[in-house]
């Protein structure tokens, strides 16, 4: 299982449009990707103009696709409400007891 985390900054008073964004626009597109397993959105508690904004994937190949075709047109959709431009990591999975993997190995 394969990861990427958005962070974010939202421009001042922002943060809700932005994760209501998340759940209404961004979401349904993510839910049409191949291999596309989970979306979580976290706002930061010691500074609420941050987000964080993690997908879960079956493959590698599956999220760089997704970059590849969607992640532009969805930061269009965001970009009057957030300051720069999204931070983008990816991680391989190695431990989730939501999706049962352990040791980087899908139970």
């Amino acid at each position: 299982m394969f990861t990427r985390v958005v962070e974010i900054t939202c421009k001042p008073g922002k943060t809700n449009e932005v994760c209501s964004a998340a759940n209404d626009k961004v979401l349904p597109i993510l839910r049409k990707q191949q291999g596309f397993q989970d979306e979580i959105v976290l706002v930061s508690s010691t500074n609420h103009n941050k987000v964080l904004a993690i997908s879960f994937w079956n493959r590698r190949e599956d999220a760089e696709r997704y970059h590849q075709e969607q992640f532009s047109r969805i930061g269009e959709t965001l970009r009057p409400l957030i300051d720069g431009d999204p931070h983008v990591g990816t991680y391989d999975v190695n431990t989730s007891t939501v999706h049962h993997i352990t040791l980087g190995k899908a139970a």
